[in-house]
């Protein structure tokens, strides 16, 4: 039998936090009857904050007043329920330090130790109960940002306040002991892609750079009781450590140190390349190497002189690796490897990696939990298998928890995109090295506007445009990103692109590689056997399959591996998306809204609630039947960047009021838009007073397109355009 009850959430009103009102926190319901709760302490002038959860409050309290850092802080909330119990507090508490560090807004002055995800008894029945906390705080203007737009922000995806799963916890206390007992030097943490590698790694740099005097040990488990026991251990040992963290991929650096930037004793110079672990005079005392399988050797580089000259200065000739210069560098490193990644012939040799796995110095860890695809752990193995041609079973993959779609056309799979980055932000288009990159910067500084690269089923895009964080850039949307830009990063969804430079062949049952069709030249230069090329770029393929929380669309440009993929992946059925209600079932505004056909459509706009020759649809799940909404289909290339072609559209008859830098659906008889007919169009609207020379004042009206392609322009209406004009509806949002 199923549960259920009401979550009532307090969050009490704003106590002074001092001694002298303790008496009135005393009588706060929560803390007088030893309830178990969460309370904030902040200062809103300075921006720093302490969360914390207890189940005898009024200690706790009595305790942060005689902490010189707590004393700093001037008010405290009580959150708290009487649904609360222990178990439900260590969770909040560790969500709300998780979100409110990555909002930004305030510096916490907590440690990050001891945070990991508490599973207990009736966890589902809560699962709404932070939400509600996090609402509450919104109300009292305490924080701003919503979960959504926190949950997309690199501070939170790579902070290290991020709880840790057991499978994680248990490494890092492992990590722990191997460092402070002297059994090893060198500890590596095998784990595929979404296992936690990069949380992990900052997890631990900031809990080596904890101040001693967060190290409290009350309220505390055993466990984490021991760890802030081998951090202590660790600080003795090497009292002023010296600590970096090496990423050998300038993408995911530069992302990194903008998270060291924004945390309390962390620096961005932490963050190093490995070239630079020859700066310090001094040898680093640990140095944490992320995406490890990316470490470079002598080959296929374009600084060979560079590299060369640091070989020399440690008396290596030309085989000397990146790897070399960490480990002479370093007096204890840690590695997060995956052998799975390695996608070109510059990245160190896995044989390099085994023969330290079996050094007497070394010790290997393991990952195993899937923390980044909703999927699992299945849907790793499913693409494992699927790219290496290793399925037992002909069934197509199916998970409630994870949408994995194959589409046959890239506009429409370029219109799910859309609705998915509407909805939920961060999803990407990625693709394996099957297209020159024509428009790079870096080759052609000044590429005509109209340069693009890649060209499917009609539509044309460029490559990243950056190679620095290229994810959360500006126009990262409407570009394609490769996996030098996406590798270590999370998506909400992910498009991948299988291009011309892989196939699959059924008679052999086997995946085929096309070395003339495959365009990164440092990424087959030197490489004469096929077969170390194929792993190359199955790696890759299965590297940025691995990318999407939420799924992942898939797109294939040979026939062969088309009908393979859709073989094993569910094929999206592009069928009319709306159900037309029968004239007895039409309920306009409450149970249906307008379908409208633009084209045909003119004198229809002026009472669509009466119109009985009109469509009427239900709308879709996610919208509710309001009046003034109705819906068209957009066709045409002039607003891709936002709308596909041949979406479904969802509109709100336009009221007056602003309208600049809106998109609208606009009559006009002197617009000629041949994708709706004489008189229709849908732009971005613009307009500004202007003063004629004779002083007159008007409206100057642009009508703007948002296309990445450059055949269309702005269209100017002129002062006599204006008496034929009319915005008929604002855009909402692509439906369909």
């Amino acid at each position: 039998m199923s549960m259920s009850f009401e979550l009532a959430i307090e969050v009490s009103e704003q106590y002074p936090f001092h001694k002298d009102s303790l008496n009135r926190i005393e009588q706060n319901p929560w803390v007088k009857n030893q309830w178990p709760l969460v309370y904030f302490i902040r200062n809103d002038n300075i921006k720093v904050a302490y969360v914390g959860e207890s189940t005898n409050a009024l200690s706790r309290i009595k305790n942060h007043l005689g902490n010189p850092q707590r004393c700093k802080l001037d008010t405290i909330s009580i959150i708290g329920s009487d649904k609360f119990n222990k178990s439900a507090t260590l969770d909040i508490e560790s969500k709300l330090i998780q979100y409110i560090i990555a909002e930004g807004a305030y510096k916490l002055q907590n440690g990050n130790y001891g945070l990991i995800n508490h599973n207990y008894y009736q966890q589902d029945l809560y699962k709404n109960l932070f939400k509600e906390v996090w609402n509450k705080l919104i109300e009292r203007r305490i924080v701003t940002k919503s979960l959504a737009e926190i949950e997309n922000s690199e501070l939170f995806k790579y902070s290290p306040y991020k709880a840790l799963n057991q499978d994680q916890y248990d490494s890092v206390l492992e990590i722990l002991e191997g460092l402070t007992s002297k059994k090893y030097s060198r500890i590596f943490i095998s784990g595929s892609a979404g296992t936690g590698k990069t949380i992990l790694a900052t997890y631990l740099i900031k809990l080596l750079n904890t101040n001693s005097d967060e190290l409290q040990t009350d309220d505390f488990n055993e466990d984490e009781l021991k760890e802030i026991e081998f951090v202590k251990n660790f600080r003795a040992k090497y009292p002023n450590a010296k600590i970096g963290l090496v990423v050998a991929m300038t993408s995911l650096r530069e992302s990194l140190e903008h998270v060291f930037r924004m945390i309390p004793g962390l620096k961005p110079s932490m963050v190093i390349n490995p070239s630079d672990t020859f700066k310090l005079r001094e040898k680093y005392d640990l140095l944490v190497v992320d995406e490890a399988h990316r470490l470079r050797k002598y080959k296929n580089i374009s600084w060979m002189g560079a590299f060369k000259k640091n070989n020399e200065k440690l008396g290596l000739d030309d085989t000397g690796t990146e790897l070399d210069w960490i480990i002479a560098n370093s007096k204890n490193q840690i590695f997060f490897y995956d052998s799975a990644q390695s996608v070109k012939p510059s990245d160190v040799d896995s044989e390099r990696f085994n023969l330290l796995l079996n050094d007497d110095n070394s010790v290997c860890l393991e990952l195993k939990s899937q923390m980044r695809v909703k999927g699992g752990n299945n849907y790793i193995q499913f693409v494992d298998d699927l790219l290496q041609v290793n399925r037992v079973e002909k069934d197509r993959y199916q998970d409630d928890k994870y949408e994995l779609l194959f589409f046959d056309d890239f506009n429409v799979l370029r219109r799910e995109l859309i609705k998915k980055e509407n909805e939920f932000g961060l999803c990407r288009m990625i693709a394996g090295y099957s297209w020159p990159w024509v428009s790079n910067p870096k080759l052609n500084p000044t590429p005509h506007s109209g340069t693009t690269d890649i060209d499917l089923d009609g539509l044309s895009f460029k490559w990243n445009s950056t190679d620095k964080d290229w994810i959360n850039s500006a126009n990262a949307f409407n570009e394609v990103g490769c996996i030098h830009t996406t590798q270590g990063y999370d998506l909400n969804y992910a498009a991948v692109i299988f291009g011309k430079e892989i196939d699959y062949d059924k008679k052999s049952n086997t995946i085929l590689i096309y070395p003339e069709k495959y365009f990164d030249l440092n990424g087959k230069k030197g490489v004469p056997d096929i077969n170390v090329l194929k792993s190359y770029i199955i790696n890759i393929y299965k590297t940025i399959m691995y990318r999407g929380i939420k799924g992942t669309y898939v797109y294939a440009s040979n026939q062969g591996l088309r009908d393979y993929l859709k073989d094993h992946i569910v094929t999206y059925k592009n069928e009319f998306p709306f159900r037309i209600l029968s004239d007895q079932d039409i309920k306009p505004y409450i149970n249906c809204i307008p379908l409208i056909d633009i084209s045909a459509a003119a004198g229809k706009f002026s009472d669509l609630q009466s119109h009985s020759e009109l469509t009427w649809i239900e709308p879709p799940f996610s919208i509710s039947a309001k009046k003034g909404y109705f819906v068209c289909k957009v066709v045409g290339e002039s607003m891709n960047k936002i709308i596909p072609n041949g979406s479904y559209c969802l509109f709100k008859q336009d009221e007056g009021g602003s309208r600049n830098g809106k998109i609208v659906l606009v009559q006009s008889t002197s617009i000629k838009d041949p994708a709706f007919g004489s008189g229709y169009t849908v732009k971005e609207y613009n307009s500004k007073k202007v003063i004629s020379d004779e002083g007159w004042k008007h409206e100057s009206i642009v009508l703007k397109p948002l296309s990445t392609m450059d055949e269309y322009e702005n269209i100017e209406l002129s002062e006599d355009d204006l008496l034929n004009f009319k915005v008929v509806g604002v855009f909402d949002r692509v439906i369909a």
